[in-house]
């Protein structure tokens, strides 16, 4: 009996050091997500959250090993609320927690100052929505973006308005934010390139539900068009009061107004009185989108609002480049970011010497029998 005490107390033992030498082979990788999680666009960061926890949820599902050893993906949400000061807060979070990675910002105003935080810092940021052309333009080796710029989404809608739709004169308000104001300034720009003009150029902000006074003033100009550059969060009271001002004008915008909220709105008044650019392709027409969608609705029981595939790709796409390089540190695997050349689920990915996202598409859309329906691609 003691023999087989023995034997089996060795053979514990040997266990015990074999398991603790398998735990030891494991690495944990903590990936940041930022994005706004309370406020009037905390929806936005929900569907973020949930496209990085899926794809979180696939990388340890297959077991993803990197230089050898396995690895556990854990991921990190933090809440920047849409404000420049706490995204930059968010930032110097992560990075006091020596973070492997960011996803994020969303917002082009909260991912401008963040991105100096992990540039300064050594660290690799992918933003999958933030659409500010600066973000790309600053020179910083650590930043990237796997989603189209404004001066894309812009410009593709302006082209659209004034080729096809014949829309001459057009009234553009903005939120004042880095987004806003940008895919804004971009529209305006094309617009006057392509022999427009711009009866009225009013602001708001990312917080007003109350829009009377300007419209009242753009009324009088009688645009064929009213462009705005902001979130559905203003874009859908926006267009309810546009409506009930009597106004017929159609509403245009950039992805800010490609979501479901605005679906809702747009059954009040005439089919195609709504128009949005999207950067990327519509998920129904990519190959393996019907996979995803209901992956996303299987895991979390609810719909894609707008940039959950973006987010996707833009985990899979830096775990990607960890495992090309063989390494989680930041310095050891950026190199490797930035010669991605990875087929994700909206596009395949590969960056500009800015970080940029090369030959990104533009979809534009109308809305129309409670729904959103593509009337072209621009690539």
């Amino acid at each position: 009996m003691l023999r087989i005490k023995t034997s089996l107390l060795i053979g514990a033992c040997v266990g015990a050091i074999a398991t603790s030498a398998s735990a030891q082979q494991e690495v944990v990788v903590r990936i940041g997500m930022a994005a706004p999680m309370t406020g009037p666009q905390a929806h936005y960061g929900k569907d973020s959250e949930r496209g990085a926890q899926l794809a979180i949820d696939d990388l340890n599902a297959k077991g993803v090993t990197i230089g050898g050893k396995k690895v556990r993906w854990q991921l990190m949400p933090e809440d920047d609320a849409a404000d420049p000061r706490q995204a930059t807060a968010v930032a110097q979070k992560y990075v006091d927690m020596k973070i492997n990675g960011v996803i994020g910002h969303l917002n082009s105003g909260a991912t401008l100052p963040a991105s100096k935080v992990y540039n300064d810092a050594g660290i690799p940021m992918v933003t999958p929505s933030a659409t500010n052309p600066k973000i790309t333009q600053q020179g910083f080796k650590y930043v990237f973006r796997t989603i189209g710029n404004d001066g894309s989404i812009g410009s593709g809608i302006a082209k659209y308005v004034h080729d096809t739709l014949k829309f001459k004169n057009v009234a553009i308000i903005d939120d004042r934010t880095a987004y806003g104001q940008g895919v804004a300034d971009e529209f305006e720009k094309a617009l006057k390139a392509a022999g427009g003009n711009v009866v009225a150029r009013q602001y708001t902000n990312d917080k007003a539900t109350e829009f009377s006074a300007i419209l009242t003033s753009i009324r009088a100009r009688k645009p064929d068009l009213i462009f705005y550059g902001g979130m559905d969060s203003q874009g859908a009271p926006l267009y309810r009061q546009i409506r009930k001002l009597g106004i017929n004008s159609p509403l245009a915008g950039g992805d800010g107004l490609c979501t479901a909220e605005m679906v809702k709105v747009s059954t009040i008044g005439p089919d195609r009185n709504i128009y949005c650019g999207e950067a990327g392709i519509q998920l129904s027409q990519l190959k393996g989108g019907a996979d995803f969608q209901k992956r996303f609705n299987d895991r979390f029981k609810a719909d894609i609002l707008l940039y959950a595939p973006y987010v996707y790709d833009a985990v899979m796409v830096m775990a990607d480049a960890m495992v090309r390089a063989g390494s989680a540190e930041p310095d050891k695997y950026v190199d490797a970011l930035a010669k991605a050349d990875y087929q994700g689920i909206t596009a395949r990915i590969r960056f500009d010497a800015k970080g940029d996202l090369q030959n990104a598409a533009i979809t534009l859309q109308t809305f129309e029998k409670g729904g959103r329906a593509p009337v072209g691609v621009i690539q």
